[in-house]
């Protein structure tokens, strides 16, 4: 009878632990998303490419959704309680990048001063006729304060969501869990 009492306190105990342990899982989850640059359902779906690459050369990563790591270090566990388990970020642009969209708005761009520089020989296109420039150098001048209009669709880049891996893997969890505590005497 004692092995049963004690069986019984270890499932308790398991059980208790249980929606730690998955909110654990499920951020691990998600930042291993960054880390593969995909979602992961019940296939591995790339996220759409950059369309250009960055600047800055070998400096700067090209790894998608990373630049400074905000987003990914912001990931966490919200409510992890019994009846549910609950993570996410609070940063404010993690909305768009999971689920993509479109921005439409007006930003305001501060006057600046932009340094001395030389310009290469190119050509442009202008009214519908090519026109050549020659190479010279533009010295520095004062930007005046102007407002940008922006209109730019963003693709969605889940990392955050339902996935049929992730719920197999808390599946797996908690089998496990509650195997390892029905052994345990």
């Amino acid at each position: 009878m004692n092995d049963f009492v004690k069986m019984v306190d270890n499932l308790i105990k398991a059980r208790k632990s249980l929606p730690n342990k998955v909110a654990v899982l499920a951020v691990r989850f998600s930042k291993e998303r960054f880390r593969d640059q995909a979602w992961y359902d019940s296939n591995k779906e790339a996220w759409k490419a950059r369309k250009r690459r960055r600047e800055g050369g070998k400096r700067k990563s090209q790894t998608l959704l990373v630049n400074s790591g905000r987003l990914k270090r912001s990931i966490r566990k919200i409510e992890a309680n019994m009846n549910s388990v609950r993570i996410g970020t609070d940063v404010p642009y993690a909305e768009i990048q999971n689920n993509g969209g479109k921005i439409t708005a007006s930003a305001n761009v501060r006057s600046y001063t932009k340094k001395a520089h030389s310009r290469k020989a190119h050509s442009r296109s202008r009214k519908g006729r090519i026109e050549s420039v020659s190479a010279h150098t533009v010295s520095s001048h004062s930007v005046k304060a102007y407002r940008r209009k922006m209109n730019t669709v963003i693709p969605a880049r889940q990392f955050i969501g339902n996935s049929a891996k992730l719920a197999s893997d808390i599946e797996k969890l908690v089998k496990e869990e509650m195997e390892k505590a029905m052994n345990t005497t």
